[in-house]
């Protein structure tokens, strides 16, 4: 597949065929209460509350990362569309590629993407540890982080090739996780990542 022909992903409405583009704008006219997140996995429609300790543990990655990138290159809920059918994440935090440009729609490429974090809801989980994986590893994004604030774990996923992670690594929160070797060249501390 061509940089062009995955700029189009799902993009291209074929008579009555659903688009990201039609989804979102639905999105966009309902009432979505204040707090609430939004993003479509796979063609479905998925809104989950941000909760406190959702929203600690968010917070505690931008301040890390902002150590040493600049907020620029850092995103938290704003949609980019991944591989596969009607994927249109709002990454609990994303950092970009230092050169990262926007499409002509004026949103950010997945092809830019050096770090994905999510944070566990029970709610949407299975998202987090199933298609989403699948589609950021398709995107080959370096490192994907799963924080879960329910087990009191943090799963880092890295070296995508073939739409899979060939290397995972668990963590007890209050570790130290060691990504000197990826594109952040960071240590992570999870001391302060509360439990669920």
């Amino acid at each position: 597949m061509t940089v062009a022909e995955t700029d189009r992903i799902e993009m291209a409405e074929i008579g009555n065929e659903l688009t990201l583009d039609k989804m979102f704008e639905w999105l966009e006219r309902m009432p979505v209460p204040e707090g609430f997140k939004t993003e479509i996995v796979g063609g479905h429609i998925f809104v989950s509350p941000q909760r406190d300790t959702h929203w600690t543990i968010i917070f505690s990655i931008l301040t890390q990362l902002s150590a040493h990138f600049p907020m620029e290159r850092q995103k938290s809920d704003v949609r980019i569309d991944y591989p596969g059918h009607l994927n249109g994440f709002a990454s609990d935090v994303t950092l970009m590629a230092e050169d990262a440009v926007m499409n002509d729609k004026g949103q950010w490429r997945h092809q830019d993407v050096e770090f994905v974090a999510e944070v566990i809801s029970k709610s949407t989980a299975m998202n987090d540890y199933g298609p989403k994986k699948t589609a950021y590893a398709n995107a080959d994004v370096p490192v994907y982080l799963i924080a879960d604030p329910y087990q009191g774990r943090v799963y880092v996923h890295i070296d995508p090739k073939d739409g899979e992670y060939t290397t995972e690594s668990k963590y007890s929160f209050g570790a130290d996780i060691d990504l000197t070797s990826t594109p952040l060249g960071l240590t992570l501390k999870t001391d302060r990542f509360p439990r669920d």
